[in-house]
């Protein structure tokens, strides 16, 4: 199979279909458009858990790790509370290695009062590099729901912060020498920087309590394979303003460099949410220094359409990561 996420089609027809739920504590699971399982807890609140491995990055792995399943996990409209994580490692790797990864973990845990409560670690001939898989657990009142399956036609999509973020931190740290021909120093540690944007967690807080529809986050796909798993999932159309969509200077130049298409570069840091006033969200964002901008709609038409000025052309199905053009 060709590397990268499976298509909607193999999912649903090799895992998806393989997966019966046959609890009524299980509330939400996993699916197209769905990275987390939502399961019934108490009379109060219930537990949402996510999972994801780290496999387009050998830098900053726990870090990443850590971002991805909490970031799936605030999406659902939870608080993260907790991971557990899983490190196989390379009979090459060393034990200072370990201790870096387990390190930045830390970093992005400890000032949230995250706690690391378990996991595995080995040291395997199976892989060849570095692997992390990381499970979010998080804590959602009853009350507070955020599906796409909810999000109904006329409400606004709006994004916050930046576009590419992650895949732009990831390449100018894993290719700085190849960069530096080109770039200054400063330039490409801004762009590094970028890995400290990657949580979104205060987004989502902010979603939560606006009372926001649904929320996604930009992963692998870029923003283009979160427009559609969000459309997808909820059955609706969209009309999206490509100008609209925020992006930084330093991954303009960057994707420009790999010849890379920003708009399908992997994408931690910035959150799409539905929201029936997505300019009042936007105000709420800016209240909480976070960036934010509206740059569509959801229509009642099975089209979901990207446009600059008078060009007009259709959202793709999910494509595979542009990173994999550059390591793989």
């Amino acid at each position: 199979m060709k590397a990268g996420k499976l298509s909607d089609s193999a999912l649903r027809r090799s895992v998806i279909k393989q997966l019966h739920n046959s609890s009524d504590d299980i509330l939400l699971q996993s699916g197209v458009g769905v990275d987390g399982s939502r399961i019934a807890w108490n009379c109060d609140e219930d537990v949402v858990l996510s999972m994801d491995p780290i496999t387009l990055s050998r830098e900053r792995i726990g870090w990443l790790g850590i971002c991805a399943a909490l970031n799936d996990v605030a999406c659902a409209g939870a608080t993260p509370i907790a991971v557990l994580v899983s490190i196989l490692l390379p009979t090459s790797a060393s034990e200072q290695l370990l201790r870096d990864i387990l390190g930045d973990m830390r970093l992005a845990c400890d000032p949230h009062g995250i706690a690391i409560i378990g996991g595995h670690t080995e040291v395997t001939r199976a892989v060849r590099e570095p692997l992390v898989t990381v499970t979010g657990v998080g804590r959602v009142h009853k009350s507070h729901r955020m599906d796409a399956k909810d999000i109904a036609p006329d409400m606004d999509i709006v994004a916050t912060k930046w576009i590419g973020l992650e895949g732009t931190a990831i390449l100018a740290s894993e290719k700085y020498e190849e960069l530096a021909e080109r770039f200054t120093k400063p330039f490409l540690d801004q762009a590094k920087a970028f890995y400290n944007y990657i949580p979104i967690w205060s987004e989502a807080a902010v979603a939560v309590k606006s009372g926001a529809g649904a929320m996604h986050d930009v992963s692998e796909g870029g923003i283009y394979g979160a427009l559609w798993d969000m459309a997808e999932r909820a059955g609706v159309g969209l009309e999206i303003d490509l100008q609209r969509i925020p992006i930084r200077q330093e991954t303009v130049e960057i994707c420009e460099f790999f010849n890379l298409n920003p708009y399908k570069l992997l994408g931690g840091g910035c959150a799409l949410i539905a929201a029936k006033d997505g300019e009042s969200l936007v105000q709420a964002m800016e209240r909480a220094n976070i960036p934010a901008v509206v740059i569509g709609r959801t229509t009642d038409s099975n089209d979901r359409i990207l446009f600059r000025g008078e060009d007009r052309r259709f959202l793709e199905t999910t494509q595979t990561d542009e990173l994999r053009r550059v390591f793989d």
